[in-house]
């Protein structure tokens, strides 16, 4: 299931409203908080599902957070939910007043996954987070590149798809955008192109995926 999560910038937080239950807010500003989770992840049903991913369980590469803290918001198919002291609050929440002016919206390519859209926030950190490692860079024909972690076959993660040339990537993989040499976000064309390149699922033997070892231009 795809879903948001929000939580408070502190640097905004001008009344302290960090982590005190929905009573004892007069009102959830939204241009308050930051963006740190747009994505998927499985098995998730509701608020509480998620909760249990980001405070029990693995989390998820792509979130850019603390683990899920009494006044995070977490947003869904079915409206915005404030996490109080116990359970949680459906609230009204305009996700329009939140500044997201620091995401980029790239693909992202898990093992044996159909590729999906999703936002993080535009540095180093949160892309090595993403492929879980080391970043590695290959860029395509057009103004745009794909990013993974440049070990990934020696610490012995999944093959992922094919490249052009035959050979495999490992692993996490994100496609983005590059302008001056900078990371961008993708294009509605260029979403569709990659979406549509990465869509079909391939099967590839662990012994073939490391075997398959080069290197290009580390970051």
């Amino acid at each position: 299931m795809r879903f948001k999560i929000y939580e408070i910038e502190h640097s905004k937080d001008k009344d302290r409203v960090s982590y005190m239950p929905l009573k004892s807010i007069e009102k959830v500003e939204p241009s308050i908080y930051k963006k740190t989770f747009d994505a998927e992840a499985d098995n998730i049903r509701d608020p509480e599902d998620v909760f249990d991913l980001f405070n029990y369980r693995e989390g998820h590469p792509l979130h850019n957070g603390h683990s899920l803290s009494v006044s995070d918001i977490v947003v869904t198919s079915s409206g915005a939910y404030f996490c109080d002291t116990f359970g949680f609050k459906k609230i009204d929440f305009d996700e329009s007043k939140v500044d997201t002016s620091d995401l980029v919206r790239i693909l992202y390519v898990q093992p044996h996954k159909a590729p999906y859209v999703a936002e993080i926030p535009n540095t180093l950190e949160s892309f090595q987070r993403a492929v879980e490692g080391y970043i590695e860079q290959i860029r395509n024909n057009d103004s745009t590149a794909i990013l993974f972690d440049d070990s990934a076959k020696l610490r012995h993660k999944e093959g992922n798809r094919y490249l052009a040339d035959g050979s495999i990537v490992a692993g996490n993989i994100i496609v983005v955008g590059i302008e001056d040499e900078e990371w961008r976000s993708l294009t509605d064309e260029e979403i569709k192109r990659y979406n549509d390149q990465y869509a079909a699922v391939p099967e590839i033997l662990q012994e073939e995926s490391e075997k398959d070892v080069g290197t290009t231009m580390y970051l």
